[in-house]
Parts: C-alpha cells; structure tokens; sequence
C-alpha cells in the first residue's frame, strides 16, 4: 500500500496526519483485500475530511475495487 499526497493538500503536519490516518483504515481493511500492490493518490479535499468522512470514502473505493 502506497499514498502520493502532493504539497497542495496543504503543510507537513496537514500531508503526515492524512497520510497516518490513512494507514490506520488500510491496516483495518487489509484481511479483506486481494493480493496486489495498491496506490491511493490524495486530492486537497480530503485534507479538510473528518476521519469517520475519510473512512467512508476509503470503504467505498475498496468495494468499487473489489466489484473490478
């Protein structure tokens, strides 16, 4: 699992916190994942997502990707 979190989506601290949020949801939906290598890129909107919004978000790409 791999994120690209460009510098618009806002400071260090902004990019690090999305980024440590995201690997927490990744590690929770791993054990229901395929095998594969997967990268999430991340657009400056999500930086003003709650976690509960980036969860949801996240769950539904992984069922759009599981339907593929």
């Amino acid at each position: 699992m791999a994120f690209t979190i460009g510098r618009k989506v806002g400071s260090a601290a902004v990019r690090n916190r999305l980024r440590r949020r995201l690997r927490m949801l990744m590690r929770q939906l791993a054990p229901g994942l395929r095998p594969g290598a997967y990268l999430l890129g991340v657009a400056p909107p999500a930086a003003g997502l709650s976690f509960s919004e980036l969860e949801d978000l996240v769950n539904q790409i992984m069922k759009q990707l599981d339907r593929a």
